[in-house]
């Protein structure tokens, strides 16, 4: 059994404990599951089927696409202007300034986008899994920064599948991409599954 599977089957079972047991703490009912990049399609199929199992025992599911939400912030902005600007300053600046849209409270900070989506959710019966990380990549957003910014703020249990590498503990490496300044390696504060691989 491969060891994608092998971690799912213990996400699995946390998640149909009573109570849930995927939270280190209270106010972070939050769970990070890492996976090698090149899992991304088998991780997909199989999160279908945990899905559908938990939803047999009760649990609703409901994938939340963070890709998704990086488009919805941008079409909320002017995109001639944000290709202008990248033509003009280049890729780098582009990211900069959607990150800066993401992550200001002067516009729609991603936590927000995020909360708005789940707010018809229940702790008692729902369950998010937060899938499409890539469409932060390269450094467009920090996932942590999303969960620092969900702090205090739901009960809703939420996984968020991580496409990186390990490290040591709960560092983690976003993509395995190599670091650049303080982007890159991280160290969560919420349980990491597969973090041992």
């Amino acid at each position: 059994m491969s060891s994608l599977v092998e971690t799912l089957k213990q996400l699995e079972a946390d998640l149909t404990a009573k109570p849930i047991r995927i939270a280190a703490h209270s106010s972070m009912p939050f769970a990070i599951f890492r996976y090698a990049p090149p899992e991304e399609y088998p991780l997909r199929r199989q999160l279908r089927l945990l899905a559908i199992t938990l939803q047999n025992q009760g649990r609703r599911v409901t994938f939340l696409s963070l890709a998704r939400v990086v488009w919805e912030t941008v079409s909320l902005f002017d995109k001639e202007e944000l290709f202008r600007t990248e033509t003009l300053r280049g890729f780098d600046t582009a990211q900069e300034h959607v990150n800066r849209l993401m992550d200001s409270s002067d516009f729609k900070p991603a936590a927000d986008v995020v909360l708005e989506k789940m707010a018809h959710l229940s702790p008692e019966k729902d369950v998010v899994f937060m899938v499409r990380a890539g469409g932060f990549a390269p450094h467009i957003y920090r996932t942590s920064c999303l969960l620092d910014g969900l702090h205090n703020r739901t009960q809703v249990p939420i996984v968020l599948f991580y496409p990186g590498s390990a490290e040591i503990g709960t560092d983690l490496r976003f993509f395995d991409l190599p670091i650049l300044g303080n982007l890159g390696v991280y160290n969560y504060r919420v349980r990491v599954y597969g973090a041992e691989s």
